[in-house]
């Protein structure tokens, strides 16, 4: 095992990987923050979407590719290019002049983004080739991903309201700046394990990526449509081209001399245990990230400000559990039960705030955001950690990569089918209570087809005068009410499936073998 770094070089090694770790982080809370200025300005509503699914798209085909890459060819070469591929595409998203030319950039910067996160990750096992020395350190890496991810949307906020939307990608370029400065001169060179001879299996990868895009088309058709997709082909060829790419790939893989995903790493239990443990968390903490917010806006009546403090202590608390999940990883004879028990927090938070009702203590919410969060900083570290220790090391990148992409597609899956239980459940208590108001086909019933109306005062008003104007005003506050009801059943609905995932994903965590370092 080669020694890895220590001292100053290791910290300023370790601070290169944190800085690529910002630019993500702030990649996924800054933009979302200045999308509705973006899109008054360049007037281009119906590519509203597509700035978060390009990339997205090019991010989930990138990562599994570069993380193997790394593993043949050494990984800090490919760092360096993804920074400057990330950083590049970021001043052009800047200088778009259309919705279109950003959306363009935004898939070139998912290029950067994908190729960011399969190779930093496995990078920290360069630094740090025991596994007891890099767990430790994976706390500076958490913190800075919690902070930057804490920072974000404020950011996002001050930038455009001070220096304009386009700052929220110019912010990229220092960071990037450093970030290409502190890796050239401090990260290690290894050179990768590949057989003499033996060609890139681009044909594999052209399969993979083929597969993941059509899986996301299918995603978003089938989000768009709600329930209605299950009978839509719009749906229903993606997910079959999908299923059929993905069984081409796999084929593919058991032939190639340097496979993309090498199928002998899930001949390890550990390896398949934990495959299913990190979809299965991506898929519980996506969907509580994405509608926790909309619970306590729309569902509880709290202000966007007071909703951001309450969950705020969940980004907060990743780092703290990151921390202490390291102090702990070297003291105990059964540390891989640490994932489990970080999942078992995870879940606590979930029912505690499945309790969450009008007049809650907002006290009480904000501490049941504050465990579940350190329960991700158990479980996000640990599950990289033991993947790598769980492969040999010429795989450690592919098994890194395959962590996140995994964890990916199930935050995909889980947003994309929590948001269709959620609006079909508000659907049916509003159509419910709309007929038993005696109100169903009128014009007032026409502002409660989605929960915007929860959140939106204007939108409350104009229901108030379309309904004095009916002479229908005594029904508006029984319709908000009714409709607050039915939004929360839909998010507790969501939420309890991923509960019921979490306790999946425990039982498997209880089933990993001890797994020695190397």
């Amino acid at each position: 095992m080669p020694p890895g770094l220590a001292g100053a070089e290791a910290f300023a090694a370790t601070l290169g990987i944190c800085f690529v770790m910002m630019l993500v982080a702030f990649d996924q809370t800054v933009v979302g923050t200045a999308l509705p200025v973006i899109v008054a300005e360049l007037k281009g509503f119906a590519l509203y979407s597509w700035v978060a699914t390009a990339y997205l798209l090019m991010s989930s085909i990138f990562v599994p590719i570069m993380g193997r890459l790394g593993d043949l060819f050494g990984r800090k070469r490919f760092v360096i290019a993804s920074i400057i591929i990330f950083t590049g595409a970021s001043a052009l998203c800047g200088l778009a002049q259309s919705m279109f030319e950003l959306v363009l950039a935004r898939a070139l910067q998912g290029v950067g983004g994908g190729m960011l996160v399969g190779t930093a990750f496995a990078a920290t096992a360069d630094i740090f080739p025991d596994q007891l020395r890099r767990i430790k350190w994976q706390a500076m890496l958490s913190t800075a991903f919690g902070l930057a991810n804490a920072v974000g949307p404020s950011l996002g906020g001050w930038l455009t309201e001070h220096w304009g939307w386009r700052a929220v990608f110019y912010v990229n370029l220092p960071i990037g700046l450093a970030a290409t400065l502190v890796i050239s001169r401090f990260l290690p060179s290894t050179r990768g394990h590949r057989e003499a001879g033996a060609s890139i299996d681009w044909w594999g990868a052209l399969l993979l990526g083929a597969s993941i895009a059509s899986f996301l088309l299918a995603l978003e058709k089938g989000t768009g449509a709600g329930l209605g997709a299950l009978t839509k082909p719009t749906f229903w060829l993606p997910l079959m081209a999908a299923l059929g790419l993905f069984g081409g790939f796999v084929r593919e893989q058991r032939r190639a001399v340097q496979p993309i995903l090498p199928l002998r790493l899930f001949d390890v239990q550990a390896v398949r245990l934990l495959a299913l443990i990190a979809a299965f968390s991506g898929w519980a903490m996506f969907s509580l990230i994405f509608y926790a917010p909309l619970l306590l806006q729309a569902g509880l009546g709290l202000s966007p400000n007071t909703a951001g403090i309450v969950v705020s202590p969940l980004v907060l608390c990743i780092s703290v559990g990151s921390i202490i999940n390291g102090r702990l990883y070297g003291r105990m004879p059964r540390a891989h039960r640490l994932l489990g028990f970080g999942v078992l927090l995870f879940m606590s938070g979930c029912l505690l705030i499945l309790a969450v009702r009008d007049g809650t203590p907002l006290g009480w919410i904000a501490a049941a955001f504050a465990i579940a969060g350190t329960g991700l900083g158990f479980q996000l570290p640990n599950l990289t950690i033991q993947m790598q220790a769980a492969v040999e090391r010429r795989d450690l990148g592919t098994a890194s990569a395959l962590v996140q992409t995994l964890r990916m597609l199930g935050s995909m899956v889980g947003a994309a089918l929590a948001g269709v239980i959620v609006n079909a459940l508000y659907q049916r208590g509003v159509s419910a209570s709309l007929a038993a108001q005696g109100v169903a086909g009128t014009a007032l019933g026409a502002f409660f087809s989605d929960p915007q109306i929860l959140i939106s005062h204007a939108d409350q008003a104009r229901a108030h005068q379309e309904a004095v104007a009916l002479g229908l005003a005594e029904h508006v506050d029984p319709l908000i009410s009714a409709a607050r009801h039915a939004l929360i059943h839909g998010v507790d609905s969501a939420l309890w499936l991923s509960v019921a995932l979490c306790a999946s994903a425990l039982v498997l965590a209880r089933r990993l073998p001890a797994i020695e370092p190397h």
